[in-house]
């Protein structure tokens, strides 16, 4: 009978006490918590015994690898001489960036040990067949997680020292990485370090029976929440409208297309306004997938996340426009958004009002949504889910009566 084991690294409580131990007590496969959205010691010590286990198989053993969002953070091994403190802090600056995701698993996965292909040729020669969960933009199956166990062909050295250029990551930078981080990538574009492993590895190149032994297949991606969502406001009564599922830029910058989409819509109630060519019908439900983002100033000290920056925005976006009867919600499907608890915040056209109008506005200038709802508890403005169970990235709901 072939032996069955592993090991899972989740973010912390993300998984019940019930779950960790079914797996451990049925199926010999043990349960770690990590950091998220940067790396701690933890991540550090189950990547490694993650790669252990890896290098320890054969071409007899199957590999099945479990792919999300947030394994960048959870899977990480640094490459030597890199410490833990040299990636925490290279992931820090990446989120003050303002660096989209995608342009950010550039970077992290020529830093690290499992990155880019490199849990895949660990393995080589077992089989390793990957199930992925995709919260980046496009499904990018080599940046999801940075691609652990996908070959690296369309990036390198050069491209992850121009994003590094690009960002203001560069010594004297806005965002400066530790010195360390920038030797190894100066080192690597100057050819001294080998890069990711590509097609031509044979853990990704087809065996004597032309089959490649190493397989990654997508099984849950935005565009499947995104038309759950709008099937669900069908039958609530509502006309979907969806967006699309590549949306992206400053969350203030989209909070106010969103807004400016439903004042529109609701026009139709206006009985002197003649709409010509709506984008939908009222009561319409807009809805959009993707994931936004918030370019942090050095040393900010606010609290909250994208989704709940672009609510706020929202808010204070619906106030100026006079529009009461406009609901919006932005959530992150994790349930977490941002280092927070909350999954993102829900707001209308009266959760900013006279009392508060000054402190929303201070409150966005310093990237603080969630010290701005959190004290305004009578409206429930912020949104707690608790763990999901998924990451696909960032749903939002904007709701015209």
């Amino acid at each position: 009978v072939p032996k069955l084991g592993g090991l899972v690294i989740i973010k912390d409580d993300h998984a019940t006490d019930e779950e960790i131990k079914t797996l451990n007590d049925k199926h010999s496969i043990v349960v770690r918590s990590a950091s998220h959205p940067v790396p701690d010691a933890r991540s550090v010590a189950g990547a490694n015994e993650i790669l252990q286990l890896a290098s320890s198989s054969d071409d007899r053993t199957l590999i099945l690898v479990c792919v999300s969002g947030g394994g960048s953070a959870l899977f990480c091994s640094p490459r030597s001489p890199l410490e833990l403190e040299d990636l925490m802090a290279t992931n820090s600056r990446l989120l003050e960036s303002g660096m989209p995701i995608e342009h950010m698993n550039v970077i992290r996965k020529r830093l690290e040990n499992g990155k880019g292909g490199r849990l895949a040729a660990t393995a080589y020669p077992a089989t390793v067949l990957t199930l992925i969960l995709s919260d980046i933009i496009g499904d990018p199956l080599d940046l999801i997680a940075s691609g652990p166990t996908v070959p690296d062909d369309g990036s390198d050295w050069d491209d992850a020292c121009r994003l590094v250029q690009e960002y203001g990551l560069n010594a004297g930078g806005n965002h400066e990485l530790p010195k360390a981080v920038l030797d190894m990538l100066r080192m690597g574009k100057e050819g001294k370090l080998d890069d990711t492993p590509k097609s031509s590895h044979p853990a990704f190149s087809a065996n004597d029976q032309t089959k490649s032994i190493s397989e990654n297949i997508l099984v849950g991606n935005n565009y499947a929440a995104v038309m759950a969502a709008a099937e669900e406001a069908e039958k609530m009564g509502y006309n979907p409208v969806v967006l699309g599922t590549r949306i992206d830029g400053e969350a203030s910058c989209v909070a106010g297309s969103y807004v400016a989409m439903a004042e529109m819509i609701s026009r139709q109630r206006d009985d002197d306004v003649n709409v010509k060519y709506p984008i939908g019908t009222i009561p319409a439900a807009l809805i959009a997938g993707g994931e936004t983002i918030v370019t942090l100033p050095p040393k900010c000290k606010g609290k909250g996340g994208r989704n709940q920056e672009l609510a706020l925005s929202a808010a204070l976006k619906m106030r100026e426009m006079g529009l009461r009867d406009v609901v919006l919600a932005s959530v992150g499907t994790d349930g977490t958004d941002g280092p927070t608890d909350a999954a993102g915040a829900i707001v209308y056209g009266g959760s900013v009002n006279d009392e508060s109008i000054d402190g929303a506005k201070e409150a966005l200038k310093n990237h603080d949504a969630y010290t701005f709802f959190d004290a305004a508890k009578g409206t429930q403005s912020l949104v707690m889910t608790g763990p999901t169970g998924t990451n696909v990235a960032d749903v939002c709901v904007t709701l015209v009566k």
